[in-house]
C-alpha cells in the first residue's frame, strides 16, 4: 500500500550566487548532501555553466535554491530555527553563519546571503519554560541581553536565589 504524503521544503531565492550558497551551507551544517544542481545552458549570455537551481539536504532537511535574480530579498520575517544540543554546536554554527553576516540578539543571525537563522540550545526551552515563573523570567531576561545564546549564563540566571 502506498501513501500520498506531501513533503514541505523551503525554496530560497538567490541573486547570482546559488553555487556559493550550496558550498557555504553544505560546509556549515552536519550531515549534508547536494542532491541536485542544474546549470544554465551555454546560450545564456555571460552565465554559461552557472548553477541555476540546486537541491541540498542539511541535517535531514531538504532546501531548494534558485538563482532568480535581484527581484526579491530575504527577510527576518522567515527564519530557520536550529535546535542545538550543546554549547559547542551553538558556538560553531554562530561563528560560521556570522562570517560575512550580521549577528543579532537572542540567537538570531542574518548570514552573508541575508538568510536569517535562529541558533538556539535546547537548554533555553528547558529552562525558560519551568513551572516556577520567577526562574522562567530570569532566564528570559538573561536571554534578551545575549547575542549568541550561552547555556552557562542561562543556567546561572535559572539558579539565582
Amino acid at each position: 500500500m502506498t501513501t500520498n504524503q506531501s513533503n514541505i521544503s523551503p525554496f530560497l531565492w538567490f541573486n547570482g550566487n546559488v553555487e556559493e550558497a550550496v558550498n557555504f551551507y553544505t560546509s556549515t551544517f552536519k550531515n549534508t548532501k547536494v542532491l541536485m544542481q542544474n546549470h544554465l545552458p551555454g546560450d545564456v549570455p555571460g552565465k554559461k555553466g552557472k548553477v541555476f537551481t540546486a537541491t541540498i539536504e542539511l541535517d535531514g532537511q531538504k532546501f531548494m535554491l534558485l538563482d532568480g535574480g535581484p527581484n526579491f530579498k530575504f527577510s527576518p520575517a522567515v527564519s530557520f530555527f536550529v535546535d542545538c544540543t550543546t554549547q559547542k554546536e551553538v558556538d560553531d554554527l554562530w561563528e560560521k553563519l556570522s562570517e560575512g553576516g550580521k549577528p543579532n540578539r537572542c540567537g538570531w543571525i542574518d548570514d552573508k546571503f541575508g538568510v536569517t537563522w535562529q541558533i538556539v540550545p535546547k537548554a533555553l526551552g528547558e529552562l525558560m519554560y519551568d513551572k516556577d515563573p520567577a526562574k522562567s523570567k530570569r532566564v528570559m531576561e538573561a536571554m534578551m541581553k545575549m547575542g549568541k545564546i550561552e547555556i552557562a549564563k542561562l543556567e546561572e540566571a535559572y539558579n539565582q536565589k
